[in-house]
């Protein structure tokens, strides 16, 4: 799996997890259906899970006007997996990080989403 499916799949997989009732299991087998699984899909989507109370933290004090419950799912899902990538992936170029977080709003929100993304995103890579 290349890492741009393998984020496309752990956006899918983490939004399905937003305020729902679904295990990580069963998220990842909706998404994956009979796809094998990638070591790279598995790190982000364990390392999102697992540190989404900090990203959240981290998140928060980044955004000007807005909490981060107020955000649309979409936003706040590929934030958090780029806030992860920023923070606990070092081996991934922030201006990566950055253009797959913006091709991710393209891909599953709309104009808006990807230019508040950047916005929000330039803040970590500015620190």
């Amino acid at each position: 799996m290349k890492r741009h499916d393998a984020r496309e799949k752990a956006v899918q997989v983490l939004f399905q997890l937003d305020n729902t009732d679904l295990t990580l299991q069963e998220a990842i087998g909706h998404v994956l259906n009979d796809e094998e699984s990638d070591a790279f899909f598995e790190q982000l989507v364990q390392g999102v899970t697992e540190n989404q109370k900090e990203i959240d933290e981290k998140l928060s004090r980044n955004l000007e006007n807005w909490s981060l419950g107020r955000l649309p799912k979409i936003e706040r899902t590929v934030l958090r997996l780029a806030v992860y990538e920023l923070l606990f992936m070092q081996d991934t170029p922030s201006r990566v990080v950055l253009n797959e977080a913006i091709e991710l709003c393209k891909t599953f929100g709309d104009e808006k989403s990807s230019k508040f993304v950047n916005g929000v995103l330039s803040k970590f890579t500015q620190q």
